[in-house]
């Protein structure tokens, strides 16, 4: 590719500096390729400077504010001060700084690859200080995880969503896990709902939302919209160069990520697949391999693991109940209470179930849904169980370490042929 400013010829040209841009770059430098990235923004995407880093370093401090304030253990005394917001709010940019030099600036030029960068703007000023209310408008991942660190920071928190339930792609099982920890936690929910108008009245919100048939005005001092994202395509003339875009943006890729200009390759969010930076990485370094060394590699995602970073933390992977039986699976389930598991026992936690889906002719496992403190952790487990094709009979005869959350794998896979309430510990 051709940049016309320096008259440079290069081997590839990556719009974008996110997950997906970087793997791809470190991919072609490693075949001794000349790369130029193009960047409008700041360096890194959306990972670690608006997404998972910031989110989960918040997160992290709010639960430490929550355990803080846990009473849930005989003979110790808890107490947390309100939580002083803009430090909070530096320290995590402290670390988004040092996390965006360490590991994309400087690595860029470790691996020496040019960075263009084109003009930036801010969209909006952050949190200064905590609003006494927010309400949220969404109940899947992004809106869960920031609803519950606001309201753990002392906010009173209301979240809207569309669908009948929070986590509505999530299993029935966990939905009303998650909608329990919440009530709890004091976070009012209203599912079924469709947000009519948005209003502001000074520094303030009026929010119209129809639920059950009825209008309802709900007041808030702050509104977080997390319903998605869409691709930032508009103003790259794809239709110039032959490459289409979706409904929504995005660019159309066939199962090798090559778009309808054979030259050009897309990777990442900005495909329109799972939302996920691990997704965005090997998305990279697979059209490399594909446009270079013609390679023909497929995208399959059967055993993507997903993670909501609620607490108790929500993890999935392969197929719902619902998913399996829309293909045409004939498949069994067993739901294991967390009460049936040491490991929250002894934390005194029980909230929270595991899932196995499985075949019913086989019993091959299909899909491994989590909702339980360590879930994030356990659910690699499962991944590594459907991608070998472990049956749920393998997995009860598999050892498991006693008092972790992964033992849950392994009690529900033996509740396909026992009651686990009548095990004792570590029974096999």
């Amino acid at each position: 590719m051709n940049h016309a400013e320096r008259g440079e010829t290069y081997d590839l040209a990556i719009v974008g500096s996110g997950g997906a841009a970087f793997a791809a770059a470190i991919a072609a430098r490693r075949r001794d390729l000349s790369v130029v990235m193009i960047e409008q923004g700041t360096v890194g995407g959306t990972c670690v400077n608006v997404g998972c880093v910031p989110s989960k370093a918040l997160l992290a401090a709010a639960e430490a504010r929550h355990m803080a304030l846990d009473d849930r253990f005989a003979g110790i005394r808890t107490s947390a001060r309100p939580a002083d917001l803009p430090t909070l709010v530096g320290a995590k940019r402290e670390l988004v700084d040092m996390l965006r030099a360490e590991k994309y600036v400087d690595l860029a030029a470790e691996y020496g690859w040019r960075i263009v960068h084109r003009s930036a703007r801010f969209a909006g000023e952050e949190l200064e200080e905590l609003p006494t209310s927010m309400l949220v408008v969404g109940g899947n991942a992004v809106g869960l995880e920031l609803a519950q660190l606001f309201a753990r920071l002392g906010v009173d928190v209301t979240v809207v969503e569309v669908l009948d339930r929070l986590a509505p792609y999530e299993e029935p099982e966990i939905s009303q896990t998650i909608e329990r920890v919440f009530a709890d936690e004091g976070i009012s929910v209203v599912t079924a709902a469709t947000v009519k108008h948005i209003a502001r009245n000074g520094p303030a919100y009026s929010v119209a939302v129809e639920a059950d048939g009825e209008d309802v005005v709900l007041g808030t001092d702050q509104l977080l919209v997390a319903t998605g994202r869409r691709p930032a395509t508009a103003g790259l003339a794809f239709d110039t160069v032959g490459v289409k875009v979706g409904d929504r943006g995005q660019v159309v890729v066939d199962d090798h990520l090559r778009s309808t200009n054979p030259r050009v390759w897309a990777a990442g969010d900005v495909t329109g697949h799972p939302q996920l930076v691990y997704v965005a990485a090997a998305h990279g370094a697979m059209i490399v391999e594909n446009a270079f060394d013609r390679a023909e590699r497929a995208v399959e995602y059967e055993h993507l693991p997903r993670v909501t970073f609620t607490s108790p933390a929500i993890a999935s992977v392969g197929l719902t109940d619902a998913e399996a039986v829309e293909t045409g699976l004939r498949c069994e389930c067993r739901v294991l209470p967390l009460e049936h598991v040491p490991r929250a026992i002894v934390n005194r936690d029980p909230r929270g179930v595991v899932k196995i889906v499985a075949e019913r002719r086989t019993g091959r496992i299909r899909g491994i849904h989590m909702i339980g403190d360590g879930a994030q952790d356990a659910i690699l487990a499962g991944t590594y169980a459907i991608q070998s094709g472990m049956t749920t009979q393998q997995m009860a005869a598999t050892w498991a370490p006693y008092l972790t959350m992964s033992e849950g794998l392994r009690l529900a896979a033996q509740a396909f042929t026992r009651d686990v309430s009548m095990l004792s510990c570590c029974a096999a």
